[in-house]
């Protein structure tokens, strides 16, 4: 299956981004996934299955518990490829931050006594 793929469904990139906070045991991200899309058990236990055999998460035993957590490198694959793409946003964002720290400059020098996020 290809990255994309895996990554197309939202379920799965939810469960990644709760991965990504640190490990967590499977009862702990299908409560998780069950609150929020209300799909049963085993549904999310399919989607963490899609995640471990394409990479994007590994499974150590504990016990009686199984604990999830993020592999990077499917992630890093991912990233490379879109540095082709980076090109089309990056300016955008340089701009944004140009205007977000001209912005603060303005504040601080209409009342030097305001205080201004770090």
């Amino acid at each position: 299956m290809h990255a994309f793929d895996v990554l197309g469904d939202p379920v799965r990139r939810r469960i990644l981004e709760l991965l990504a906070g640190g490990e967590m045991t499977s009862g702990a991200v299908c409560a998780a996934i069950q609150e929020e899309f209300g799909i049963s058990q085993p549904a999310v236990s399919q989607h963490l299955r899609v995640l471990r055999d394409n990479g994007f998460a590994t499974v150590r035993p504990e016990g009686a518990r199984r604990l999830y957590s993020v592999r990077p490198e499917p992630l890093r694959d991912i990233d490379t490829w879109l540095d082709h793409f980076r090109r089309f946003w990056t300016p955008h964002l340089d701009a944004l931050a140009t205007e977000l720290a001209r912005g603060r400059r303005e504040r601080r020098l209409r009342d030097p006594d305001e205080r201004t996020d770090p």
